[in-house]
């Protein structure tokens, strides 16, 4: 035992001078070379691209109004086109970013476009006149109580005007 023991005493107390990571020859972390150096993200440079939604905003905006859930509020967007139709209604925010859509802008306002797609040029819809009573757009957005939280206000933009909704 005692010829082990002297050998391991001496590659210990050789080792234990070799100094930081890597800054000895004698160190066997740094035998393999110079660490790679790790980005700090994985986002590409530039960022990632943001894809802007082309559909224009719906012209009028009739009104909006707050429902209530088990688990926040729905956002209740209604809107009138002076064509029928329109479809794909959503909303979207006025300026694009990856990653949580609603999260709030650094006031607290998160900052909405209530958009749709207008019918294609040429088609039976396209040159039929819209009535107000039946033609309605309507979108809807659940948000929970947690999001609601973080929000002061949320600032809806169509063609005609800006609404604005406090919680």
């Amino acid at each position: 035992m005692t010829r082990l023991t002297l050998p391991l005493l001496i590659g210990a107390l050789i080792l234990s001078g070799c100094g930081r990571f890597g800054d000895s020859g004698w160190n066997p972390l740094g035998w393999r070379g110079p660490a790679a150096t790790t980005p700090e993200t994985l986002a590409p440079e530039g960022g990632y691209p943001k894809a802007q939604d082309d559909r224009p905003v719906v012209p009028q905006i009739l009104g909006a109004e707050w429902q209530p859930l088990s688990d926040g509020r729905l956002l209740v967007l209604r809107g009138f086109a002076p064509l029928k139709g329109y479809h794909s209604a959503a909303l979207v925010r006025s300026v694009p970013r990856s990653g949580d859509q609603l999260q709030p802008d650094a006031d607290g306002v998160l900052r909405m476009r209530f958009v749709a797609s207008p019918p294609p040029a040429g088609s039976a819809a396209a040159s039929m006149p819209a009535n107000t009573a039946t033609d309605t757009i309507t979108v809807a957005l659940p948000i929970s109580f947690l999001r609601l939280s973080r929000l002061s206000a949320i600032q809806i933009e169509g063609g005609d005007r800006v609404i604005t909704l406090t919680r």
